[in-house]
């Protein structure tokens, strides 16, 4: 038992069959009032065999205070799951399917049900002596492409010091299966995803990334000594990975390929369901952060952050800044922050690197609300995508949101 499962896990192990002694990679699905999960089972089985043994782990789970018609669904899901395992587990692919009620209703959702699964898959690469084996977050309404295993195995092989990793995703964007009008909602909600990220970057942002959760991973000694999963009920991913973008490493696994549903939803207060069902209620339009946040933003990061240093006045600074920023600044102490970082660094590399401690992505989330809510009005997520490309010398072409989109997929991450 590691010193994390003694004290942060909420369950002892739940799972007693003992694990392969070529266990190298875990599978983490959370499960609630779903239709579909044995379709992302199926698409697992379906995986190429990696390099190493796998285990698949299904948390079916409800809180407290969980309907009765949600109690039902999630009773006949788990013993419908229970029957495919059996018939469908090998050798090396074994698939646990597990069935958690009576969570507390404070912390009950998909923050939670992930940490039960992560923190079970600490137990099986526990037992097995394995703590740099590798736990993959999934979910149970999502697709993957055939290498998917093998993908994730590889990453964590070919780069030993990786402590975590984004996967690859792209949502439907046209199919049999939702209408018309669900489709081209996800379409404008991926496209705000990814325009919010590389706007990021086109204005200097350092540790701008996806952080979806269906398609992340990490190492389980990682997972364990940055606390583990958070019991948020949405953004869990956002606020999990951030623990480990900072500290470098962190990587996009391109190889593969996760693809979430783009069902709407209401089960979660926020994220990509939800928004689904905002879009649908107001006709399909999405609106995004304002450029001009980004374009403050850039004369901030890209222009004068490399003379922070020897600056000698704070508020030369502000004079030179667009209003957004400086006010911002002032708003969150800045000139203390910058006289510490000062009093504790001798080079200017040194105190770019605290400065991203502090400008971390949490805060960056902050200033572009602030900028909303202050300054600047948000505009159609098709505008924002356009003033994007232009930036980035990508033709628009006809400008709809789906050819904006499939373009700016292919933008290669930042290695």
């Amino acid at each position: 038992m590691t010193p994390y499962l003694t004290e942060r896990a909420m369950y002892p192990p739940q799972i007693h069959m003992k694990p392969s002694p070529l266990l190298g990679l875990v599978v983490v699905i959370p499960c609630h009032d779903e239709d579909f999960l044995l379709l992302s089972l199926m698409s697992l089985r379906r995986c190429d065999r990696p390099l190493c043994d796998v285990e698949v782990i299904v948390v079916v789970n409800e809180s407290e205070d969980a309907l009765a018609a949600v109690r039902e669904k999630n009773r006949s899901t788990y013993e419908q799951a229970q029957r495919w395992s059996q018939d469908n587990s090998q050798p090396w692919l074994r698939f646990h399917i597990l069935h958690v009620d009576h969570l507390p209703k404070k912390h009950a959702g998909v923050g939670l049900a992930r940490k039960i699964g992560m923190d079970e898959a600490c137990y099986r690469f526990a037992k097995m002596g394995n703590q740099r084996g590798v736990i993959a977050c999934f979910d149970a309404d999502s697709r993957c492409e055939r290498n998917y295993l093998q993908a994730i195995h590889a990453h964590f092989t070919e780069n030993p010091r990786a402590q975590a990793c984004g996967i690859r995703f792209e949502h439907p964007l046209s199919g049999p299966d939702f209408p018309d009008e669900v489709y081209h909602a996800i379409t404008l909600y991926e496209l705000h995803l990814r325009y919010y990220v590389l706007a990021q970057r086109w204005s200097g942002i350092q540790h701008a990334e996806q952080t979806i959760g269906s398609s992340m991973a990490v190492r389980c000694d990682a997972y364990q000594q940055q606390g583990g999963m958070n019991r948020r009920q949405a953004g869990e991913d956002f606020y999990f990975l951030h623990k480990f973008i900072p500290l470098g490493g962190f990587a996009e696994i391109t190889a593969t390929k996760v693809i979430p549903s783009p069902r709407p939803s209401h089960r979660v207060p926020f994220g990509t369901g939800r928004a689904v069902v905002e879009l649908l209620k107001n006709g399909g339009k999405y609106l995004t952060y304002n450029p001009r946040c980004f374009e403050d933003l850039q004369v901030f990061l890209s222009q004068e952050l490399h003379g922070l240093h020897e600056l000698e006045d704070v508020e030369m600074l502000y004079a030179r800044l667009p209003e957004s920023v400086s006010s911002f600044l002032r708003l969150n102490n800045f000139e203390k922050k910058w006289v510490e970082i000062q009093l504790n660094t001798s080079t200017a590399e040194a105190f770019q690197k605290r400065f991203w401690r502090w400008f971390d992505a949490f805060l960056v989330m902050k200033y572009v609300h602030f900028a909303r809510e202050n300054y600047y009005l948000d505009v159609a997520v098709t505008v924002a995508a356009g003033w994007l490309m232009g930036k980035l010398g990508l033709e628009i072409g006809e400008g709809t949101a789906r050819g904006m989109l499939e373009q700016l997929r292919n933008i290669k991450p930042v290695p």
